[in-house]
């Protein structure tokens, strides 16, 4: 199959200078980012929440170049992907995981007691970053409904939500094993168990599409889903419940300002994705109720 390189006008299109943009905006923000002298950074978070905006940044940059390239070159036809799927995939979870790394940069890595300009420059460029990402997945929601594929549904899109839940809570919870005085280990264990099965169900979730692999199932694809929802109400119901405890444990002590914190935000992330997993759970009966009927 020939290689078709874009006529000139595509090059001014929205979805190549949206995508140009996310590229420039998260080069540049790494690169401040890896540039920050240790004095701009707070000591006590470097080492979870920095590598994990570092990660976001610099995962996103590689993706979305080589889906620049790819997409210009019109080379993506040959590869054996579900390509409209992955193009709102990683528009809609590099949107969330750019705000989530806005939010975490200014609040737990920059030193607030002596801010400089090069910080401050790097958490803006972050936002920057965010609503290019948002921006492309506004175009292609745009785009006709057979080019935006299943993750451009509102099934998908909650699919999405439940992957960046449990993805953002990992430098949380992380951070909350560094700080465990005063909790019990057997909460910490169930709230990991329950976060790790339920990234795990979104990852095989998540390749099973964009692969196009439903088709290969033993069972119903549709049925799969439906119990992965299933699940995933029930664990994080559970640890939903854990950090609510959590926080009663700790709201008494007074030194455990920053962990209290910290269980908020998680219990925050938790409710969001317990909702986005109790929403599609509600899609998939009633589509499996829809063609029970046919």
């Amino acid at each position: 199959m020939p290689v078709i390189v874009l006529e000139t006008r595509d090059f001014t299109s929205p979805l190549f200078i949206v995508r140009t943009l996310e590229v420039l905006s998260s080069c540049t923000v790494f690169s401040l980012v890896s540039s920050l002298e240790s004095k701009d950074l707070n000591a006590s978070s470097f080492s979870s929440f920095r590598i994990f905006c570092m990660f976001t940044w610099c995962f996103f940059f590689v993706v979305t170049l080589l889906i620049h390239l790819l997409n210009t070159i019109q080379f993506h036809s040959l590869i054996r992907i579900s390509w409209k799927n992955l193009t709102v995939t990683v528009a809609v979870l590099g949107a969330l995981m750019s705000f989530s790394s806005f939010v975490f940069f200014p609040w737990m890595v920059m030193d607030h007691r002596e801010v400089s300009a090069r910080p401050v420059a790097a958490a803006v460029v972050s936002g920057l970053t965010a609503l290019a990402y948002a921006s492309e997945f506004f175009v292609l929601r745009g785009q006709a409904d057979e080019q935006k594929g299943y993750m451009g549904s509102t099934p998908g899109l909650l699919k999405i939500i439940q992957l960046w839940g449990g993805v953002q809570i990992i430098p949380l919870v992380v951070f909350v094993l560094q700080l465990s005085s005063g909790l019990q280990q057997w909460q910490l264990l169930v709230s990991c168990t329950s976060y790790g099965v339920c990234v795990l169900m979104s990852l095989v979730t998540l390749v099973v599409i964009l692969g196009d692999f439903a088709g290969r199932c033993l069972l119903p694809f549709d049925r799969f889903l439906a119990g992965f929802s299933l699940i995933g109400v029930l664990l994080y119901m559970t640890a939903t419940v854990i950090c609510l405890t959590k926080i009663l444990q700790l709201s008494g002590h007074e030194n455990n300002k920053i962990h209290t914190e910290l269980v908020i935000m998680e219990m925050v992330v938790s409710s969001i994705t317990l909702l986005a997993y109790t929403v599609d759970l509600a899609f998939a009966i009633k589509l499996l109720c829809d063609r029970s009927h046919m």
